[in-house]
């Protein structure tokens, strides 16, 4: 191992830690911010049905919320295509050697983002 290659991995290291803090911290205030909005939201609502201004359907409110997390979970599932299909003439192969060789780079950098995701996303 040279002095390049311990730099190279530190970089990764530190860039993907850092990197993650950042991810983790945003997601975090934003979905603080969201949930402060649509608890206000629903507050108004409410005051305004208290007060006999508008009448909501909270049944029909919760069929319609429960209906769209079921479709937006749906759309974020990710599907990972079989590499079982490939035959020996198959392109596939670039790709299959491609990610393959980005491996030693792509593990350190996930690895360090992932926990600093977790830092910054309990820190936020």
């Amino acid at each position: 191992m040279t002095f390049d290659n311990i730099s190279s991995y530190a970089a990764t290291l530190g860039g993907g830690f850092f990197v993650g803090v950042l991810i983790g911290y945003a997601l975090k205030k934003v979905i603080k911010l969201a949930a402060v909005i649509v608890g206000l939201f629903f507050a108004g609502l409410a005051y305004l049905q208290y007060h006999q201004i508008a009448n909501v359907n909270w049944n029909k409110l919760q069929t319609v919320s429960e209906d769209a997390i079921t479709t937006l979970s749906n759309l974020l599932i990710i599907q990972i295509p079989s590499i079982s299909g490939i035959s020996s003439g198959d392109s596939s192969h670039v790709v299959v050697a491609s990610s393959l060789a980005m491996t030693s780079f792509g593990i350190p950098f996930t690895g360090s983002m992932s926990a600093g995701f977790t830092i910054g996303f309990i820190k936020g």
